[in-house]
């Protein structure tokens, strides 16, 4: 019986990954007169947490250098996203979960500023029964403990779940929770997705194939 819905928030809820890019090669190109490409973003940003991305641009600098870093960066993403606007078909699927009674939790890597300001730019700050965010665990994405924190916090079991994601650390992080899990096409292409364990891929959340599952999962009324 499907009583949880998980979602991440960049790409996902609102496709970001474009907004996320011009920050970061702003910001490296006024400090560092580095060129940032968006191979490098797909290939080692997207959907990765903060520590990891500033580990792969800054691979002799402190804790303390990467953490100053990510702040910058995030703060430049929020004045760079002043209005966001929702998937196509977000908003029809979580007035169905309250319909329902099924619970709704977003999963993120995002620092807790950042999902505060996009859910707030979006005018969805209430309606998610949890926001988790995965730098306050011990481990972010792609380690399922997330998406295992996020069905602990709804208390659903896996098997009663389905998990949004639009990055191959996010989908990682659901499948190795055991939870059924839908790609996004957003910010990878619907092949990189599959071949990253996505059960299904779709290009938003109006997909009548996404639909389907869902009835499958509720069962007969």
């Amino acid at each position: 019986m499907l009583n949880a819905l998980l979602f991440d928030l960049d790409g996902t809820l609102t496709d970001t990954d474009q907004l996320h890019l011009l920050a970061l090669q702003q910001l490296l190109l006024e400090e560092e007169g580095r060129v940032f490409t968006q191979e490098e973003f797909a290939a080692h940003v997207s959907g990765q947490a903060n520590a990891n991305m500033c580990r792969y641009l800054f691979a002799q600098r402190s804790v303390a250098e990467h953490e100053a870093f990510a702040d910058r960066k995030e703060v430049r993403f929020r004045q760079l996203s002043p209005r966001l606007t929702p998937m196509p078909g977000l908003l029809r699927l979580l007035d169905f979960a309250r319909e329902r009674g099924i619970g709704v939790c977003v999963v993120t890597n995002a620092p807790r500023a950042n999902a505060e300001h996009m859910l707030d730019v979006l005018g969805l700050g209430d309606r998610f029964d949890s926001v988790l965010v995965a730098e306050e665990l011990p481990r972010a994405k792609p380690d399922p403990l997330p998406y295992l924190t996020g069905l602990e916090c709804l208390g659903a079991s896996a098997e009663a779940g389905i998990a949004f994601e639009d990055s191959i650390p996010g989908l990682t992080a659901a499948v190795g929770a055991g939870v059924f899990t839908v790609g996004l096409a957003t910010s990878q292409s619907p092949e990189a997705l599959l071949a990253a364990g996505a059960h299904l891929v779709v290009e938003d959340f109006n997909d009548p194939r996404l639909w389907a599952v869902i009835e499958r999962m509720l069962g007969p009324r």
